[in-house]
């Protein structure tokens, strides 16, 4: 019985050896990953924020040109937005006329070619001739002139 024993462990520890070896081997094989803005990994325990596009997943379909965008106003921190979510400035969000909610935009400013990606969650602008509103993170990403409060840009909307 313990000459069975003796062949067990050693067998046992092989499978062990070759069943790690070869799921180290699968994800050595991944090597792209996508991740939304707001997703955070753990790598060598230090958090990172990152956005990764592999090009073969994503594909971005011109909506509107040369558009013009604004971005929202502090005061409405934390109201509640169409979609039922409460607004924070702080995120990359957006309100549009008619595209539904939870569609992602690549907003592209045309002066500097600096682009965003943002999610719909909430309606308006209701100011004729402006097509999107930003959340002011958004905005202050791609703008050029802090100081002003409204950009040209090209839409694109995110499909999988």
């Amino acid at each position: 019985m313990s000459f069975i024993l003796l062949l067990i462990r050693p067998i046992g520890f092989l499978c062990l050896l070759i069943f790690t070896t070869s799921f180290s081997s699968v994800s050595s094989k991944i090597n792209k990953i996508k991740i939304s803005q707001y997703d955070t990994i753990m790598k060598d325990t230090v958090l990172i924020d990152t956005i990764v596009v592999d090009s073969s997943l994503t594909r971005y379909t011109p909506y509107k040109e040369n558009v013009h965008a604004s971005y929202y106003h502090d005061k409405f921190n934390g109201r509640k937005t169409a979609s039922g979510e409460k607004f924070d400035n702080n995120l990359y969000t957006a309100s549009h006329k008619t595209l539904k909610f939870g569609t992602k935009i690549k907003v592209t400013n045309t002066a500097n070619n600096e682009f965003v990606i943002v999610t719909i969650n909430d309606r308006g602008p209701f100011i004729k001739n402006r097509e999107i509103d930003l959340s002011k993170k958004a905005f202050m990403e791609i703008t050029k002139n802090k100081l002003t409060g409204f950009l040209i840009v090209n839409l694109e909307v995110l499909e999988d």
